[in-house]
């Protein structure tokens, strides 16, 4: 228990944090002062509560992989391509949190021994009980899958009780909030509803692995100091996807 008397909703999380996210207010690449952000607010909650943290981050700060299709490329080739781009995030992330002294691990789906660990479910587990951070990367090895197919792969392989998807709004909106004033921001989304709504929260695929899995979405605002402590602790942050 917290100073506060405040206890964590949840044990064990998988944060899916965009590429986006990470590039902050620059057009493109990584900004470290992202970085330094998130990692300060991680260690800031695990100093505070006793629980573990698995991570999946996008590449589309740097490579994605279905824009570069669209563009002609070949779609596996593309897709392998923005899968080595969420490595590259998964290491600048690793670099961030290890100076703010949290032991972290890269473990990828693509193997590069000298790079990351290979994904092996198990061993995976054993960081977590250990009290170590990984950091999922090279989503799920193949192509035609997007990052959020292996945030909700991974989230259940793990054992994890819930997505936090950290983004750079504040949570789901009926319209584009940046171009639409009246965009409407849903509190709580059943899974049917994102599926019949079309809403861009997640691909149909990951939506549809958390439904069968009844494992629930919390999506929020990265870039809004506190909030990955609020949404552990259960406030009323971002919106909620989970069952009827």
């Amino acid at each position: 228990m917290t100073k506060a008397g405040k206890k964590p909703v949840y044990k064990r999380v998988l944060l899916k944090l965009s590429g986006e996210a990470m590039q902050g207010s620059q057009q493109y690449g990584i900004d470290t002062a992202v970085i330094a952000s998130v990692s300060k607010q991680i260690k800031a909650v695990l100093t505070e509560f006793p629980m573990e943290m698995a991570i999946v981050i996008g590449g589309g700060n740097i490579f994605r992989g279905i824009q570069a299709a669209a563009q002609g490329m070949d779609r596996s080739t593309a897709d392998y391509m923005g899968m080595l781009a969420t490595v590259l995030n998964g290491l600048a992330l690793q670099d961030g949190l290890e100076k703010a002294g949290i032991v972290t691990r890269v473990m990828s789906a693509i193997e590069m021994k000298e790079l990351a660990e290979p994904y092996i479910r198990r061993r995976a587990i054993r960081h977590l009980e250990k009290g170590r951070i990984v950091i999922f990367a090279g989503g799920t090895g193949n192509p035609y899958f997007s990052t959020d197919t292996a945030s909700a792969l991974r989230a259940i392989e793990i054992g994890a009780e819930v997505i936090l998807k950290g983004t750079k709004v504040d949570g789901v909106y009926n319209a584009d909030p940046v171009s639409n004033a009246r965009a409407r921001k849903f509190s709580r989304l059943t899974y049917i509803e994102v599926l019949k709504r079309g809403l861009k929260v997640m691909d149909s695929s990951a939506i549809t692995l958390c439904m069968d899995n009844n494992l629930p979405i919390i999506v929020f605002n990265l870039n809004e100091y506190g909030n990955i402590r609020r949404v552990i602790l259960g406030e009323n942050v971002g919106t909620v996807i989970e069952g009827e």
